[in-house]
């Protein structure tokens, strides 16, 4: 092979197009063939108008052709783990200022107005449906509040139906030994997800639905739901709804909101 040195510009292109392009080599990794320096390699490279791969790019080359292995992957992390790192996120997104939120915000609308019309359709499709599962079979939340309860020893039923005034109604969450019942409601309870007069209507039934609980003389502890779930938050809300739970049992307070 021809001394690095002794090439002319069209030599080495030609090299760097085939080494650094075509077999995804670094510019370290062809400085040592040609046993030369890195620096050197990549500033032939952007006088050449190589384009040289930024760091992103770079690390996903180096994951690929495996001269790095994925820090991450095949590493197991315990719940602890995971619930540290999840509340650290939560931590994170509560400091935002008003004015990096916004940013966030408007970042997000600008990638929903570039999808296409049928990428937009397809992710309200899942979200329509996740929404009538969710009223079938529970939220996340609450099947996480369920999984807590049950872990601390607590007697538990799960969107059994009650007879409350001759009209059967289910309740997320009820404590038989105590009386008490965990309404959870999601965003559809109290903003115009569907529209207003779909609020109004959810807005009404809740109202029905607390004074018939109320009236058969249970307690009530209702969960506004004003995140999207994830696990570092759900314990957050657990935390809350034992505190809920302790003060009702021991004070003649009937209903209490809480907020996640």
């Amino acid at each position: 092979m021809k001394n690095y040195n002794d090439m002319n510009d069209a030599e080495k292109k030609s090299w760097l197009t085939k080494l650094y392009i075509e077999e995804h080599k670094s510019f370290q990794e062809v400085a040592d063939i040609f046993q030369t320096y890195a620096n050197k390699i990549r500033r032939d490279a952007i006088k050449l108008q190589i384009k040289s791969r930024n760091k992103s790019d770079a690390q996903k080359n180096a994951l690929e052709t495996g001269k790095h292995k994925h820090p991450t992957k095949g590493t197991t992390r315990s719940e602890s783990t995971k619930n540290k790192i999840g509340k650290s996120v939560m931590q994170s997104w509560e400091s935002l200022s008003d004015k990096q939120l916004t940013k966030r915000k408007t970042k997000s609308k600008q990638l929903w107005n570039n999808l296409s019309d049928d990428e937009k359709q397809q992710r309200l499709n899942l979200a329509h449906t996740a929404i009538r599962n969710s009223s079938k079979i529970g939220s996340k939340l609450e099947h996480k509040l369920l999984e807590l309860l049950i872990q601390d020893g607590y007697k538990v039923d799960f969107h059994k139906e009650q007879i409350l005034s001759n009209t059967k109604l289910q309740i997320d969450l009820f404590l038989p030994t105590m009386n008490i019942a965990i309404e959870v409601d999601g965003p559809s309870h109290f903003l115009p997800v569907w529209g207003d007069e779909v609020l109004a209507k959810n807005i009404k039934y809740d109202q029905k639905k607390t004074g018939l609980i109320l009236g058969k003389g249970l307690k009530l502890i209702r969960i506004k739901q004003t995140h999207d779930f994830s696990q570092a938050r759900s314990l957050s809300v657990y935390e809350k709804l034992i505190q809920a739970i302790s003060q009702i049992k021991l004070s003649n307070i009937k209903s209490i909101e809480i907020e996640d």
